[in-house]
């Protein structure tokens, strides 16, 4: 997956009281494989609309003010050069310890060795990264838990006596403030209404269809929970896939073809790389959350057609995502619009991470940009992140969704999604939309508290000193560490005083900004972040984090 600059972005939330009916595209335009003509070159047959306009403005190669890379510029140099240094070290002393290492124990590098004709999986250069640096910080994840991931959590205590290499359980429990876990709306939980509602769907249904949803998976309960997934996104149907990342990677391919070209954000996820590359399709990258950039890939794309034969694309398909959860950041949906409005092509929005955890009322970021979600082509989203449960869906039109479930690998090969994870995505959505009598405006609540938390938290750190991305109500907050060596002292830092964290760095993220980042829920409350804005306080005067502390001092005195 492509790495960049990130940029920090702020927009301004415009709200439609009464939204006009969009400029929709032929439904079934987007999964035909006919080409279409010169005149149309993508976008509806049936407008015969022009693939780029009449004496187009140029475009500027600046950045619009609310995409330029904050971040990168405000970076103090003594910390670039030290990060730089600090990996170029890392390497240099790795490639010793092999050097030596095959010299004196060859038996240790065995596997990267030609072993009775067969070549090694990875060689050593390709390993080295995991052998040399994730080995040493392997405590600081993949840390088992002995409960639901909710607002608190228990860690399964363990100890290694040979750096990371395995670990032993001690049989002792942590509990400790859960900052790293998906858990938007807080209904990660073993008790309460959903989980009744859970209860008493096995005991009516069972547990699994045990079929795939083209021949016996299809029930009552899974067409109903679709319908209501239709209507809480605001489409005209939806399709529920019981793998999150299947969603993306099974689907897209059933969209796109040969003759087709995808143009996609350079930090999108994995699986919508994945459901690219198996489209079969030409992909083309724009800089990150850059609609100069993206226009421009737009109109070089429609200008020159397919390659070596220049003939027009079949469809053109643009995909981002909603909320960047690597970044904290929204895509520029309006602007985004606005431009598909302008050059017909078909709109993939991506919304695991936005979906019930953005907007007024949860719809995501449709939502929190008023913009009517019909003028998306496809909506995507999971149900693991506010709902508590796993899975995902495809929503749009009803042509579109109809042509998915014949089409597509994960309705005709995959299983369908069990009862107790369909009662857990129902139940839920259901409070969130206020449908559920007896607990009618506790989704709403959920939705309230889960906003006041994330900007409490983010200006909280900002007010400290730290470096931050992201924009304003993200429930994602991350905080730039860029050390390597600051990752794991961070992360072990935090446990110590009771806290679990997840820390990310290269080649998860650009060399220089290595980070933590904070998963914001609706079930902490005010005195969860104060202490843990006291602890991060604490870590960060130890480890030399407060990089803003001086800015920040200047603009209280002036």
């Amino acid at each position: 997956m492509g790495k960049g600059q990130r940029a920090m972005t702020t927009f301004t939330t415009q709200v439609v009281d009464a939204p006009q009916e969009p400029e929709k595209l032929a439904a079934s335009d987007l999964f035909q494989t006919v080409p279409a003509t010169s005149a149309t070159l993508i976008g509806s047959a049936a407008s015969a609309a022009p693939a780029l306009p009449a004496n187009p403005a140029p475009i500027s190669a600046e950045p619009l003010p609310h995409e330029k890379p904050h971040e990168i510029k405000d970076i103090p140099a003594f910390t670039m050069v030290t990060t730089y240094l600090s990996f170029l070290l890392i390497v240099v002393l790795a490639h010793v310890e092999d050097f030596f290492g095959k010299l004196f124990m060859p038996q240790k590098y065995i596997q990267l060795r030609v072993q009775n004709g067969y070549a090694p999986m990875v060689t050593d250069f390709e390993s080295l990264w995991h052998r040399h640096v994730y080995a040493r910080l392997r405590d600081c994840f993949n840390r088992p838990i002995g409960s639901v991931a909710g607002g608190h959590v228990n860690l399964l205590d363990r100890v290694t006596r040979d750096y990371n290499r395995t670990f032993q359980f001690t049989g002792k429990l942590q509990n400790v403030l859960n900052l790293a876990s998906y858990n938007y709306l807080g209904f990660a939980q073993s008790e309460g209404p959903c989980a009744d509602k859970v209860e008493e769907a096995m005991r009516e249904h069972g547990i699994t269809q045990a079929s795939t949803r083209a021949e016996a998976g299809c029930s009552k309960l899974l067409v109903e929970t679709e319908e209501m997934v239709a209507r809480f996104v605001g489409s005209e149907s939806a399709l529920i896939v019981s793998m999150g990342y299947a969603t993306n990677a099974l689907n897209m391919p059933a969209l796109v073809s040969k003759g087709c070209l995808i143009i996609s954000d350079e930090l999108n996820h994995s699986s919508l790389v994945s459901g690219a590359r198996l489209s079969g399709a030409t992909i083309r990258v724009f800089r990150h959350n850059n609609t100069r950039d993206l226009e421009k890939q737009l109109r070089r794309s429609i200008a020159q057609g397919q390659p070596r034969t220049h003939r027009p694309w079949k469809k053109i398909l643009v995909v981002v995502e909603g909320l960047y959860s690597m970044e904290g950041e929204f895509c520029n949906l309006p602007k985004i619009l606005e431009m598909r409005r302008k050059y017909k092509f078909y709109l993939y929005v991506d919304e695991a991470h936005s979906i019930g955890a953005l907007g007024k009322r949860g719809r995501g970021i449709c939502d929190h940009f008023g913009v009517d979600p019909r003028e998306v082509d496809v909506l995507m989203g999971t149900f693991t992140k506010s709902f508590g449960a796993a899975g995902g869906y495809i929503a749009g039109s009803r042509e579109l969704i109809d042509h998915l479930r014949t089409h597509s690998y994960s309705a005709t090969y995959a299983e369908a999604m069990s009862v107790p994870v369909l009662a857990q995505v129902s139940s839920s959505m259901r409070m969130i939309m206020g449908e559920d009598r007896e607990h009618a405006l506790e989704g709403q609540q959920r939705l309230d508290q889960l906003a006041i938390n994330s900007r409490y938290f983010a200006s909280g750190l900002r007010r400290l000193g730290f470096m931050t991305l992201g924009d304003d109500g993200s429930p994602v907050v991350p905080l730039l560490l860029f050390n390597p060596a600051k990752m794991s002292a961070f992360s072990r830092e935090c446990l110590k005083r009771n806290i679990a964290v997840v820390v990310v760095s290269f080649p998860a993220t650009p060399i220089i900004t290595s980070r933590v980042r904070f998963c914001i829920s609706a079930s902490h409350t005010r005195a969860d972040l104060d202490h843990a804005l006291e602890q991060v306080s604490e870590i960060g005067d130890l480890l030399l984090l407060k990089l803003n502390k001086n800015k920040i001092t200047e603009e209280k005195a002036s």
